[in-house]
């Protein structure tokens, strides 16, 4: 009796430990990591492909307007011509937009014979611009700083867009940095705007008006252009017009009264950035080039027409407002009349 007994327990606990075997999950042979980086990509995995990333990247805006606006406004000297720019600054580097027609008496060409073919071939060259800052403290002028600039874009002003890029051959000049508008919205009508620019030139430098967009989309040549009742004189071209919190929204470039002037609109200015290679000098979402080759891959006069200023056309009531200084006369002359 007491071995039948003991048979049906053996028989028993058999059973119960069988049954606790085949009653756990079955366990997955991959290593635990592997299982749950698994689950945690499925469970992540979004129903729709992610969007492309945004190249937009948020701008800090100046919180003193007129202040910054002195910070980065210069003088423009190109021979005897003067005129207003604009700096933006990146990575220690400054550069300056301004107009072509203020630096047109930089350009240089002459005849070369190119090795390869044996043929003449024109070379176009430009001078170094002056960029002279003025210095007021406690509200007086206490001086001037003045540095070499160097021209990396041009656009002329009778066949092309009248735009310029300059980039200051002295690092850190200014740390300063204009904020372009890069909106898609495009500021409408009387919207009230900033001039700062150099109004008959050095001797009004950094002189700042007001007024409203009073157009938009002139089409002058074929180009477009808005209208500005901003204050403007010889001497404001290629000077910017800002929005009420500074943001840059276009360049004063002709005038037909003191406040019927047109700028070249920074949407025009950024199309022409990006078609040219230097669109990172408008947008901080776009890299700066990492040498000095890249930069020069491609030419620095932008050949191709774009119908800004028609040389006829300057012919017309609408003047550039670039500030000329009269010729130095030489005393000899003087003498001898």
């Amino acid at each position: 009796m007491n071995r039948v007994l003991l048979s049906l327990f053996a028989v028993a606990a058999v059973s119960l430990v069988t049954l606790n075997v085949f009653s756990q999950p079955a366990r997955d042979p991959r290593p635990d990591t592997d299982l749950a980086a698994g689950q945690k990509a499925a469970a992540g995995k979004p129903k729709h492909p992610p969007a492309a990333p945004d190249r937009k990247v948020q701008q800090d805006l100046p919180k003193d307007v007129p202040s910054y606006l002195q910070d980065i406004s210069v003088t423009i000297h190109a021979g005897n011509a003067q005129g207003s720019g604009t700096i933006y600054t990146r990575g220690g580097v400054n550069y300056v937009w301004t107009a072509a027609h203020v630096l047109e008496g930089l350009r240089t060409t002459r005849e070369v014979i190119d090795p390869r073919t044996g043929s003449k071939k024109t070379v176009v060259e430009f001078k170094d611009a002056k960029i002279v800052k003025e210095l007021v403290e406690d509200g007086r002028s206490v001086g001037k700083m003045e540095m070499d600039a160097e021209v990396v874009r041009y656009s002329n002003a009778d066949t092309g867009e009248d735009l310029a890029l300059l980039r200051v051959r002295k690092k850190n000049f200014v740390s300063t940095s204009a904020v372009f508008y890069l909106e898609d919205k495009i500021p409408t009508v009387g919207t009230k705007l900033l001039h700062c620019g150099s109004l008959r030139g050095q001797m009004g430098s950094n002189s700042m008006t007001e007024g409203i967009m009073s157009q938009l989309g002139r089409v002058r040549d074929g180009v477009v252009y808005d209208q500005t009742t901003c204050t403007a004189f010889p001497g404001s071209s290629g000077g910017g017009v800002y929005l009420k919190d500074g943001r840059y929204v276009g360049m004063i470039v002709r005038g037909a009264g003191e406040t019927f002037n047109l700028i070249v609109p920074q949407r025009r200015l950024v199309k022409w950035a990006k078609k040219v290679g230097v669109e990172f000098a408008v947008n901080p979402a776009v890299g700066c080039p990492k040498c000095d080759l890249e930069l020069k891959r491609l030419p620095v006069e932008d050949e191709s027409p774009g119908g800004a200023h028609r040389a006829e056309s300057a012919k017309g009531n609408m003047t550039f407002l670039i500030h000329r200084l009269e010729p130095k006369k030489n005393m000899l002359d003087v003498f001898n009349k």
